[in-house]
């Protein structure tokens, strides 16, 4: 009978915590063997669900506890009457723990066990290579085997996390497996889900391997995945609520041919619950912006000191989105800093802020793309595409204030280093102008009297999934398509009336 796939959990740990929490419930009573079978079955029901015609099984095993797995997901197979054949990498000899028992039981089952050596590779092909042990870049003779892997064009499901990915980065350390099903174990490996992760881990599974629950609470959770369940909630309105009571949100920005940036920030502003809306703009786009939503108090902005008035009123400010570099967009940016008010840069704020032209007040939040937070750590976008995690604490760290590091597999730090992670998303939401409506959306909960972190943990999970469901319909999205849908899911998950 085959099993459904359970759903994932929230809590993400790195390789070190899982591999501690593996010792301990060894320790507290658990086989380590026993847990290897219970990988292996849990392996292959998520194989068998995943390809039900599948006959034939390649083992592509490697020398430590990941490649255990591989042996005895061999012997299941072999035991179900699949043509099954292990192809070794390195000297089974070496085997040693259970990893060497698993290798002598697949021998007893019957499997073929074979060295590597180039040769065609057939059927649904198991990576049970190099696990998430791996810490420097894949080298000969895994390097050769996973590229001619990748190039078979083969069905390819991974144990614990595809060979060559990093587990606590998502980076990919020279080469690494291109997989259409991970099984991973005991708990949810952060490199699962950011930096090169969702190009290479395919569906994921997740079994805890039957874990005590309370050995597993003794290992503090380094992010946590947002999910339903976990979101911080938006208080439902009472009915005699007024426009007072939500905040008034001033989005500042659109020079010169930019002002479809600063519209797209005040129009996901509004339709995300801003008690008013104000925006701060060149003289020339208030036309356009009368024009599509009366609603907002649009302004044409000359000067700082013409900014100050609006200022004065606000609670929150959204800042960045067409701002531009030169001189208009330095003297708004000038004067938003030297207000005391919460504030969300993005896009040529950050960019300035990177310059150090000025400082980020207290109380902000700062949304930027890997381009951006180079420049703002001083390091090249590869570098902090390497260590995503370590780049947006380090972001929240040096400018005091919560960060959305953007991207696939999103990132939401706090000074404490607290950290969140969004896995929705599309590829279709690679077109300009997301940033803009991400940065309204957080403005809009912040009026709300929602606390930085936590609405920056909202705005982003519900401007991924909207992005993801815009997707479904394929390139050519709009980033405006994204606010009706964001308003949609908000309310479905939190609505306005309890």
């Amino acid at each position: 009978m085959l099993h459904s796939k359970p759903p994932l959990p929230d809590a993400l740990y790195s390789a070190a915590q899982v591999r501690d929490l593996d010792a301990r419930l060894i320790g507290a009573g658990t086989p380590g063997l026993e847990l290897m079978q219970r990988a292996a079955h849990a392996a292959w029901r998520a194989l068998r669900r995943h390809w039900p015609d599948g006959r034939q099984l390649t083992v592509l095993a490697g020398r430590g506890n990941n490649a255990g797995d591989g042996y005895l997901i061999a012997a299941l197979a072999q035991r179900a009457g699949w043509q099954v054949k292990v192809l070794a990498v390195g000297d089974c000899s070496a085997l040693t723990g259970d990893a060497d028992a698993a290798y002598k039981e697949a021998r007893s089952a019957g499997v073929d066990v074979q060295p590597w050596g180039p040769q065609a590779l057939a059927g649904i092909v198991v990576d049970a290579l190099l696990g998430t042990g791996l810490a420097g870049e894949v080298r000969d003779p895994y390097a050769s085997v996973i590229k001619q892997l990748n190039d078979s064009q083969l069905p390819v499901m991974a144990v614990d996390i595809p060979s060559g990915l990093c587990a606590d980065t998502g980076r990919t350390l020279g080469v690494a497996v291109h997989a259409d099903l991970t099984v991973t174990f005991i708990g949810l490996k952060i490199g699962l889900f950011t930096g090169d992760a969702p190009d290479l881990v395919g569906e994921l599974v997740f079994d805890d391997l039957q874990a005590d629950p309370a050995i597993v609470a003794q290992t503090p959770v380094s992010i946590k995945r947002l999910d339903t369940f976990n979101l911080p909630r938006l208080a439902p309105r009472p009915r005699t609520a007024h426009k007072g009571m939500f905040g008034r949100v001033l989005v500042i920005g659109g020079d010169l041919g930019f002002g479809g940036a600063a519209l797209l920030s005040t129009e996901s502003t509004l339709r995300c619950g801003a008690g008013m809306v104000t925006l701060g703009t060149r003289p020339e786009h208030v036309t356009a912006a009368l024009a599509r939503f009366p609603e907002v108090m649009s302004a044409g902005i000359q000067s700082a000191n013409q900014l100050m008035a609006l200022i004065e009123p606000a609670t929150v400010l959204v800042v960045g989105p067409g701002l531009g570099q030169h001189s208009w967009g330095r003297s708004l940016l000038s004067a938003a800093a030297n207000a005391e008010r919460p504030q969300v840069w993005d896009a040529d704020a950050l960019n300035q802020l990177a310059e150090g032209f000025v400082s980020l007040p207290d109380a902000c939040v700062i949304t930027p793309h890997p381009g951006e937070a180079a420049r703002l750590l001083g390091i090249s976008t590869q570098q902090v595409q390497a260590d995503r995690p370590a780049a947006a604490r380090a972001l929240a760290e040096k400018y005091n204030a919560v960060c959305v590091l953007k991207g696939s597999g999103s990132l939401i730090a706090n000074t404490d280093g607290e950290l969140a992670l969004a896995d929705h998303g599309h590829p279709a939401m690679a077109t300009g102008g997301l940033g803009d409506v991400l940065a309204g959306v957080i403005g809009a909960l912040m009026a709300q009297k929602m606390p930085a972190f936590d609405a920056a943990c909202l705005a982003v999970w519900l401007h991924a999934l909207a992005g993801e469901k815009c997707g479904a319909s394929g390139r050519g999205m709009a980033a405006a398509d994204l606010i009706p849908v964001i308003r949609q899911l908000l309310e479905e998950q939190q609505p306005c009336l309890s």
